[in-house]
């Protein structure tokens, strides 16, 4: 028995350090975060007149305007804007985000409300 005793310590003693030579596994990858989604400026008074003019040429330029996001992580900014003289905020636009530039929502309906060569019925 006393044999025995003896040779269980030296056993796990030799397989410790069969252990202590081996160099540590490479740690696993951890997982990359996704690259940060590209921002685009708020629309500020310039930006929206910009984007306004550009999608509705035809229209009274913007005399000022007011935009906001819709919601926080929204790709859409509602808008308030008054054009050619009129510095209320008498009228509605939504841009959104469409391939890192700010886009009219409904550009069509919108340019035909303020086509300059509308007329009232």
């Amino acid at each position: 028995m006393k044999k025995l005793a003896v040779i269980v310590p030296l056993a796990t003693l030799a397989l410790a350090a069969c252990g202590q030579g081996e160099p540590e596994p490479a740690p696993t990858p951890t997982v990359a975060a996704a690259p940060a989604k590209p921002t685009l400026p708020p629309p500020n008074e310039e930006l929206f007149a910009e984007v306004f003019a550009k999608t509705c040429p035809d229209a009274e330029k913007v005399a000022t305007s007011v935009c906001k996001r819709a919601g926080m992580g929204s790709d859409t900014v509602d808008c308030q804007f008054g054009v050619g003289e009129d510095e209320n905020l008498r009228h509605k636009a939504s841009l959104m985000a469409e391939n890192g530039e700010w886009k009219l929502v409904d550009a069509a309906t919108i340019c035909a409300e303020h086509n300059s060569h509308h007329v009232d019925s």
